[in-house]
């Protein structure tokens, strides 16, 4: 008789990887560092378990978007008081809070709930091409495509 393979938290093997973002577009490095941060890329993948790599994330300032969502897209946040909408656009963000905007692109894109945010505490992603990360031997990761 077969039985289904289940990883167990503790037998979860994590390694580091950095992936350099300048020049690729936003969604496309966001759904697959989500990927990568469940730990769909490895043949150990159980959906109640937390199998996903550390992702290192390089060059967020220069990340691209196509058409006009520089200009046309918009981020919004509420300050939870009356008239507390506020919002930014695309090009601000890139220009100010480029890992900011990264990170929220890939947070929609990974579970909703404790496993989803145990998840993305793996997320290190910087504005620059350097990181305080060395220590942890990260391997270069090049995305499909």
């Amino acid at each position: 008789m077969r039985t289904t393979y289940m990883a167990k938290a503790s037998e979860v093997e994590r390694k580091w990887l950095v992936i350099d973002a300048e020049g690729k577009t936003l969604g496309r490095l966001a759904s697959e560092v989500a990927s990568i941060l469940r730990g769909k890329h490895k043949p150990t993948y159980t959906p109640h378990v937390d199998t996903g790599d550390h992702v290192i994330i390089l060059n967020a300032a220069k990340i691209e978007l196509t058409g006009k969502k520089l200009t046309d897209k918009i981020y919004y946040r509420h300050s939870q008081h009356p008239g507390g909408l506020k919002s930014r656009t695309a090009l601000e963000m890139r220009t100010n809070y480029s890992e900011k905007m990264l990170e929220l692109a890939i947070r929609g894109m990974l579970p909703k709930g404790s496993l989803g945010r145990q998840m993305f505490k793996k997320l290190h992603v910087f504005a620059g091409d350097t990181h305080p990360h060395e220590a942890q031997k990260p391997e270069v990761y090049e995305l499909r495509g």
